[in-house]
C-alpha cells in the first residue's frame, strides 16, 4: 500500500499489469505446478540460484546510500533497506562485503537514504556500479550533515551510522534518522524478479488500510 491507502499493482518493465511476458501461457507464475489442496508445498534446498529466484519475488524499492568522504561524494544503489524501529528512530541496510563505497560511508559515518522515484532507472544503474565518477552531471544539494541528497528523489533521511554486524556476505548497517525530508507525488522505483518494476492502481475501489508506521495493534510488524 502507498501512503494514501489505493490498491497498487507492480508492472515490470516491457509487461502489462495483467501478468509477466516471461511466463508461459496456462503456466504458474512460479514457474511450478499448483500444489493441490492440502498437499504439502514443494520445497528445494537453498543454493545460490533458487535463493536469488524465490528471494526475487519480494518486491522492494531502490534507494541510494550517500555520504561525503574527504571532501567527495560517494553513493551505492541499495535494494536492501527498510525501517527498523520507530522508537528510537532506526533504519537498516546492507551493503555487500565486496562494496568498495561502504568503506567510505562508514569512515563519513553519516549518510542519507534517497528513495528513488519510477523514472530514475538511470541513478539505480548509475550508483549499482563501482566507478569514480557516478557523480558526475548529477544535481544534488547537502542535506544539515552535509550528505548528498539527489535531485528529483521521492523522498530522503540523513542518518548516523549506530552500529554494524556482520551478516554472510553482506553487513548489517543501523543507521540512526537524525533529519526527514519532504515526500513527492511521484510513484516509487521497484525492483521485482531481477527488475525494474513500477506500482499501479490495480483498478477497484481503494482498500482502506492504516499505514504500518502508525499501526500499534501488532507488534510484529513496528
Amino acid at each position: 500500500m502507498n501512503g494514501a491507502g489505493e490498491a497498487l499493482a507492480v508492472i515490470v518493465d516491457g509487461a502489462s499489469p495483467g501478468g509477466d511476458p516471461r511466463t508461459p501461457a496456462g503456466a504458474s507464475p512460479l514457474g511450478d505446478p499448483q500444489t493441490p489442496a492440502g498437499a504439502s508445498p514443494a520445497s528445494h534446498e537453498p543454493e545460490p540460484q533458487k535463493f536469488r529466484q524465490v528471494l526475487g519475488h519480494f518486491c522492494t524499492g531502490i534507494t541510494v546510500i550517500t555520504a561525503i568522504d574527504d571532501g567527495e561524494p560517494v553513493g551505492f544503489s541499495c535494494q536492501a533497506f527498510a525501517a527498523l524501529s520507530l522508537d528510537p528512530p532506526l533504519v537498516v541496510f546492507c551493503p555487500a562485503l565486496t562494496s568498495t563505497s561502504w568503506p567510505r560511508i562508514a569512515r563519513a559515518k553519516l549518510f542519507a537514504v534517497n528513495v528513488l522515484t519510477e523514472d530514475q532507472h538511470d541513478l539505480a544503474g548509475r550508483f549499482g556500479r563501482s566507478a569514480p565518477d557516478k557523480f558526475d552531471g548529477v544535481g544534488w544539494a547537502p542535506d544539515g550533515a552535509g550528505s548528498p541528497v539527489l535531485d528529483g528523489v521521492l523522498t530522503w533521511a540523513g542518518c548516523e551510522v549506530e552500529a554494524v554486524y556482520p551478516g554472510g556476505d553482506h553487513h548489517i548497517v543501523i543507521g540512526r534518522v537524525r533529519e526527514l525530508g519532504e515526500c513527492g507525488s511521484k510513484r516509487p522505483l521497484l525492483f521485482y524478479r531481477g527488475r525494474y518494476a513500477t506500482s499501479a492502481e490495480s483498478g477497484g475501489p481503494p482498500e482502506v488500510v492504516e499505514t504500518l508506521l502508525a499501526w500499534p495493534r501488532y507488534a510484529d510488524w513496528m
